[in-house]
């Protein structure tokens, strides 16, 4: 099932459309923090973001630019700020479409399933593991925090994605070598420390302190 992320700051206008997309199948939430949309965006993992210009805090241009900085999902702006200024400004910040408010939800909800076939016909999900502002994608391995890419090894990413797919769980050093090296094989444990060391030493420069933390005797979590 599609997911639709509703950026919208009109509880009427988003909760009428919330309802009228689940009617036709497919899923959808409501943003309702409006300083934080890309860490409710990275968490809940859309397929495709309808995205207001006008929003508290920051508005739809900001959003999208820092949503593509991690993803190319699809993002539909919808504004009754309808001037070919403001359509010209939101195609050259990554938007993929633009619907003029007022719309017709049946229009809307029409042109949300033709970008869902285009997009995800021909192309597989991008999957994005979002914590304390930390936002691992999957699909090309990168670390993004605060609009900043901090370079991973690939042992890095795998230890990373290990941890916060186990969020809130501690995650034993046996479990996290096997994830590693994905061998029977003896692998000095020294080799383990060494490498989560390195990757603290990397998170803690790009500011997520005390990101990994250890439980002595057991293993390493992200709480």
């Amino acid at each position: 099932m599609h997911k639709i992320l509703i950026v919208e700051d009109d509880l009427v206008i988003a909760s009428s459309v919330k309802n009228h997309i689940k009617s036709w199948g497919c899923e959808a939430m409501c943003v309702d923090d409006f300083e934080n949309v890309l860490s409710i965006f990275a968490s809940y993992s859309p397929h495709l973001v309808l995205m207001d210009i006008s929003l508290p805090f920051y508005n739809g241009y900001h959003w999208c630019s820092e949503i593509r900085r991690i993803s190319k999902v699809p993002i539909i702006f919808i504004s009754s700020a309808s001037d070919n200024m403001n359509i010209v400004m939101a195609m050259n910040m990554g938007g993929d479409d633009f619907i003029s408010k007022p719309f017709d939800l049946n229009v809307l909800t029409a042109k949300v399933q033709a970008m869902l076939r285009r997009t995800y016909d021909f192309a597989g999900q991008t999957n994005l593991l979002e914590h304390k502002g930390a936002i691992l994608n999957t699909g090309d391995t990168s670390l993004t925090y605060k609009g900043t890419k901090v370079e991973l090894t690939k042992n890095d990413f795998k230890i990373l994605q290990f941890l916060m797919e186990n969020k809130g769980k501690t995650v034993s050093r046996d479990a996290l070598m096997t994830r590693l090296w994905e061998t029977d094989c003896y692998v000095d444990e020294n080799t383990l420390t060494v490498n989560v060391t390195r990757l603290r030493k990397k998170l803690d420069a790009a500011g997520l302190t005390e990101f990994i933390l250890t439980r002595k005797g057991i293993g390493y979590i992200v709480e």
